[in-house]
């Protein structure tokens, strides 16, 4: 198992297969974009499969999700899925993604095995879009919404994150229209790891703000913890039911005593949380020839030192040096 001195125990996998994307999120990177990875800096697609592999069959992982960046860049993707799906035991699969190219993807992805889909989506508003992202691309990701859930990408879960003075009003709106096409909306806190560093505590839109402004127009009742175990979500049931909202409040409600998740980048790098500040190399292990037992235990010993939590609480806390493009959702 993949267990840390605090007794938890990371049964969900995140793989960031790239750290590009095709939007500019403005609370994630400046307009001009970054400095992408340079491709032999890369993990190959055998290498990503042989990890997770190293990870199901001996570390305990039964859930994968991929991630970015945004991961429909990665040429490979479905051949990567279509492999995890043939591990045993199979672990679950679902992917983090932006939904531009979900419209002409989707099929293929279900067809190799993947169970489920999260899609952003901040907005409703075609021109509030443009801006928070800074590109024309609303439709599209409608369409790729549609598109996964069609295909059977199910559930499909839509994240936002709400932004002062761009959509901060959104958030019945985008509840109400999730209901009415069957999605699962989460809401997001935005969190420290935009590239710019510009993240600001004061001013930010909380989950407290976030549950005034959905209470305008439902009637929300709480799931409760022991459905919640180790979720990032804390979930309410909309009107009664069937529908349920969920808000990730990373900031200001942290979940950091049941986190059940370990991280591994692009480059091969493993993340023991989002705003960890170290990184433990598994490339370097992977190209030197080392088996899959060194590989674990390098792993291994790698959650051990896990902290206890993100430290965003703490009046010292540091912003980590890679930006959320970088790391993988």
């Amino acid at each position: 198992m993949l267990i840390d001195t605090f007794g938890r125990v990371a049964t969900d996998l995140r793989v960031s297969l790239t750290d590009r994307c095709n939007l500019r999120c403005t609370y994630c990177m400046p307009e001009e974009g970054l400095q992408w990875l340079a491709k032999p800096d890369l993990l190959t697609d055998e290498e990503i499969v042989r990890l997770i592999r190293i990870a199901v069959t001996d570390l305990g992982i039964t859930e994968v999700r991929f991630t970015g960046g945004e991961p429909l860049l990665r040429p490979g993707l479905v051949g990567i899925v279509e492999q995890c799906a043939g591990l045993e035991p199979r672990p679950t699969m679902s992917l983090t993604t932006n939904g531009i190219g979900l419209r002409r993807t989707a099929p293929a992805l279900k067809a190799a095995g993947l169970d489920r889909v999260n899609v952003s989506l901040d907005t409703l508003r075609p021109d509030v879009f443009k801006r928070l992202t800074r590109r024309d691309r609303h439709h599209d990701v409608i369409e790729g919404l549609r598109a996964a859930r069609a295909a059977g990408l199910s559930p499909v879960k839509v994240n936002a994150v709400l932004m002062p003075g761009l959509n901060e009003d959104e958030a019945p709106d985008l509840l109400a229209w999730a209901v009415e096409n069957d999605y699962e909306i989460r809401f997001i806190e935005q969190m420290p790891l935009d590239a710019q560093h510009g993240w600001k505590r004061d001013g930010m839109i909380t989950a407290g703000d976030i549950l005034v402004s959905l209470r305008t127009r439902f009637e929300l009742t709480p799931e409760g913890e022991e459905k919640r175990g180790s979720a990032p979500a804390e979930r309410w049931i909309v009107d009664g039911g069937p529908h349920r909202v969920g808000v990730i409040a990373s900031v200001t409600r942290p979940f950091c005593r049941a986190c059940d998740r370990t991280r591994l980048t692009a480059d091969g790098q493993i993340r023991t949380c989002l705003f960890a500040t170290e990184e433990t190399d598994l490339r370097a292990a992977l190209r030197s020839g080392a088996p899959d037992e060194e590989i674990a235990r390098i792993w291994r010993l790698a959650m051990w030192g896990k902290k206890a939590g993100s430290g965003l609480d703490d009046p010292g806390f540091a912003q980590p040096e890679r930006p959320m493009s970088a790391i993988g959702g």
